[in-house]
């Protein structure tokens, strides 16, 4: 006795452009980070000054090219396994 109902098929298409859509993001938001660190390292914020900021804004940089990298590679991977069934 399941009441629940069936699980309606997926649309390649969908989950595709949902993915690539994901990607995007990830990749626009790691070079956001990277401009952000950027300007930190050239002294452009007063809230962070000296070596702090070129510490900080390193970081930043860091950060930031991974997400730009590493993270979508690490998507596309996961992206291509196949679900559990």
């Amino acid at each position: 006795m399941n009441d629940t109902p069936p699980i309606p098929p997926v649309d390649p298409d969908k989950v595709a452009r949902q993915r690539h859509f994901a990607i995007g993001i990830f990749r626009l938001s790691g070079a956001f980070i990277v401009m952000f660190g950027f300007l930190a390292i050239m002294q452009r914020f007063s809230w962070v000054q000296g070596n702090n900021a070129k510490a900080f804004g390193a970081i930043m940089v860091v950060t930031g090219l991974s997400q730009f990298i590493i993270v979508p590679r690490l998507l596309l991977a996961l992206f291509r396994q196949k679900p559990p069934q």
